[in-house]
């Protein structure tokens, strides 16, 4: 595993959107990205690839009925137009909008544009699904990494801010699956010198790791394969659950 240049038919900035569609495999998305991000001027640091492993674990988890290769390109590409000043408040609500009419320009259909814009709320209804998943990242990962102002949260806090205070009065179709998500992966331990949960290991490595291309090398090389074997864990635990209930029900 390296980041290096890459070879590819990316010759113009509208033929962007079918190359980086075109690869599936989610590591050489992140590794092209991070190649042509100053060219493109985008913003892709780490908390883009923190949420966007959140999203990944999350549809792993639910294996709902979305593309996942779309939606992940979207969760690395929706912020790209964010700027993290404080002093550049008024960003806040108008960086989605802005980025999603800067894909265009890279040859991203309408839909795809729509999905990243809906990373907020902030361009109103009706929303795309898949912008429902890139919110419940974006928002939840967001407030599990450390910012200027404050520590992060640990994910039962993040979780109840989510419900109660963000989305207290908005529908987000993933929300109750996406509960139940946190709360599993909050159950499940990954074995190191010190066991920790799922979250808490992703939060050490983001905090341990000094840039994009070693931070994507421990998700590639340890974490993301440790999580996924526990999550087939998890879901041969269900099968077999409810295999056994059903025996029961017959009986």
């Amino acid at each position: 595993f390296c980041f290096g240049p890459r070879k590819g038919n990316y010759r113009k900035m509208s033929d962007f959107a079918e190359y980086i569609l075109n690869e599936k495999d989610l590591i050489s998305k992140i590794e092209i990205i991070y190649f042509l991000a100053p060219k493109l001027k985008i913003n892709f640091d780490k908390s883009v690839i923190f949420k966007t492993e959140i999203a990944r674990m999350f549809l792993k988890y639910t294996e709902a009925k979305v593309d996942n290769n779309l939606v992940l390109t979207a969760s690395l590409l929706c912020n790209c137009k964010k700027v993290d000043d404080s002093q550049k408040i008024g960003k806040l609500k108008t960086y989605a909008k802005e980025g999603a009419e800067y894909l265009t320009q890279l040859g991203f259909d309408e839909r795809f544009c729509k999905i990243c814009e809906g990373v907020n709320r902030y361009s109103g209804n009706p929303r795309e699904k898949e912008s429902d998943i890139l919110e419940l990242a974006d928002q939840f990962g967001g407030m599990l990494i450390d910012r200027p102002e404050r520590i992060a949260f640990n994910p039962d806090e993040a979780m109840v801010l989510l419900e109660h205070r963000n989305l207290k009065s908005e529908y987000n179709r993933y929300l109750e699956i996406f509960r139940d998500f946190v709360e599993a992966m909050e159950k499940v331990e990954i074995q190191g010198n010190v066991n920790t949960t799922v979250f808490a290991r992703l939060q050490k490595l983001m905090r341990e790791t000094k840039d994009v291309p070693e931070f994507v090398k421990k998700i590639a090389t340890e974490y993301s394969i440790c999580v996924d074997s526990k999550l087939e864990e998890l879901e041969e635990l269900a099968k077999a659950a409810k295999e056994t209930a059903n025996r029961a029900m017959f009986t």
